[in-house]
């Protein structure tokens, strides 16, 4: 068998109830939400069993929420001696990637999404920004499309190469949206909206980078027992002083989750779990290379089925 990668979800794979029956059922993942409530100084757990939807959606809320139901997860993964050779996370799910690689204490981790929602929120004015989804056309005819739009003076960025013919672009919302029209001419097949709360990945995000860098300072971040593949560079990552710059870089950078997922499968990678809320990322994994077996854990009926894939 090929080497296994652990794969954790970013903004969006979010959904009212997740973590609920895994909680109900483990006191390992009970004890981890009741610990974020605690540090938070709210009930984030309520927030994720039960709601609102709208409440769960903010971006403050959402990034500590997806990284708690996320970790709570990982115990099932330790008592079976299950360790993975690359861990890697979308966006966000980088700091659930840091946990589970003994990067990143849970606790440190936790206040610092928190704080980097809140940043990211107040980076820029709601409705100023946005981003859509292209689907169906090349990152060439994609990055061509933003640079057009860039030289009439707009902001518009590709912010996550996902996959092939899966692109997200950020920015300021009218140059977003005359970049949509722009790949729909090119000949996307559908330009999607994305209902998020700012251009997130794009250098509208500066500011928010800036103050990151110096709530990351403060973080205790160590060396990772595994390699992290970074969305920056989409390069595997262990030592803490890089770890910590690709973080701040993050922010206002794009994403490279397709680089990332092809370098994993071309140092051995055959096997990806994707742990956490939804199955987002196995989805996208599957689009790169049909090949691979791509599997995820939200509760304790899906690990069974993973364990038995893996054993």
């Amino acid at each position: 068998m090929g080497k296994l990668a652990f794969l954790f979800p970013g903004q969006g794979s979010q959904s009212v109830g997740m973590g609920l029956s895994a909680a109900e059922k483990d006191i390992r993942v009970k004890a981890r939400f009741e610990e974020a409530d605690e540090i938070l100084g709210y009930s984030l757990s309520d927030l994720c069993f039960r709601g609102p939807e709208d409440e769960l959606r903010l971006t403050a809320n959402a990034q500590p929420a997806l990284l708690t139901t996320s970790v709570a997860l990982l115990p099932f993964f330790e008592e079976k001696g299950i360790v993975p050779d690359y861990v890697a996370g979308h966006s966000l799910g980088e700091y659930s990637a840091l946990v589970a690689a003994g990067a990143l204490q849970f606790s440190d981790a936790v206040k610092t999404v928190r704080k980097r929602g809140l940043l990211m929120e107040e980076a820029v004015p709601a409705g100023e920004g946005a981003m859509s989804a292209i689907i169906g056309l090349d990152r060439e005819a994609v990055e061509k499309v933003c640079l057009e739009v860039q030289e009439a003076g707009g902001v518009v960025e590709p912010a996550n190469y996902n996959c092939p013919g899966q692109i997200v672009i950020s920015g300021e919302a009218k140059a977003v949206a005359t970049a949509g029209e722009g790949c729909k001419n090119a000949g996307a097949r559908r330009v999607m909206p994305l209902s998020v709360s700012g251009p997130f990945h794009s250098r509208l995000m500066k500011s928010a980078a800036l103050e990151m860098e110096k709530v990351l300072q403060a973080c205790d971040i160590q060396d990772a027992k595994v390699p992290i593949l970074s969305n920056v560079s989409a390069r595997p990552q262990q030592q803490a002083k890089e770890i910590r710059h690709s973080l701040v870089e993050q922010v206002a950078s794009p994403v490279l989750w397709e680089d990332g997922i092809r370098r994993m499968i071309a140092d051995g990678v055959e096997t990806f779990v994707e742990i956490g809320p939804g199955n987002v990322l196995s989805g996208l994994v599957r689009k790169v290379d049909r090949k691979v077996v791509a599997l995820s854990v939200q509760d304790q009926d899906s690990f069974t089925n993973v364990l038995d894939r893996l054993s």
